[in-house]
């Protein structure tokens, strides 16, 4: 069944998002070593890379209402992987950080989705990955500028 004008890219679209879907359901297999749900890693991923987030930026970024960022940062608490830190200056305003515990489930999380990646594409020359860093770097900065 054609869906789009142009097959070639039809297929990148298809080929992108299986390989999506394969990465991200061998990462849920190892979220369960952690005990983390992939929401609480998605909003774990936020929270690390962005040093400290309030729960509406981390509710604008997942796309959430603020209510189930709430409860899920609650579980998160819970669980020793993120704290809340009141704003010095302004004490309305309450900041989400990442503990220890946090980043080492992250970083390990991050290296046994390396380690898939690697051994998926071991008979692939440093050239064609290169390549295909590039090919990717382009989508993103599409993605990331608008286009």
């Amino acid at each position: 069944m054609k869906i789009y004008e142009d097959p070639q890219i039809e297929k990148i679209e298809k080929l992108l998002r299986r390989v999506c879907f394969y990465i991200k359901k061998k990462g849920r297999t190892i979220l369960e070593d952690y005990d983390i749900t992939p929401a609480q890693f998605e909003a774990l991923q936020i929270i690390v890379n962005h040093k400290e987030v309030t729960i509406s930026e981390l509710s604008n970024k997942l796309y959430q209402a603020p209510s189930t960022i709430t409860d899920l940062v609650d579980r998160m608490e819970s669980k020793d992987l993120v704290k809340r830190v009141r704003d010095s200056k302004d004490r309305r305003i309450v900041r989400i950080e990442g503990l220890e515990k946090g980043h080492n489930i992250l970083e390990a999380v991050i290296m046994e989705r390396c380690k898939f990646l690697d051994y998926s594409l071991e008979n692939v020359s440093k050239e064609d990955k290169d390549s295909f860093t590039e090919y990717l770097d382009i989508l993103e900065h599409a993605y990331t500028e608008g286009k």
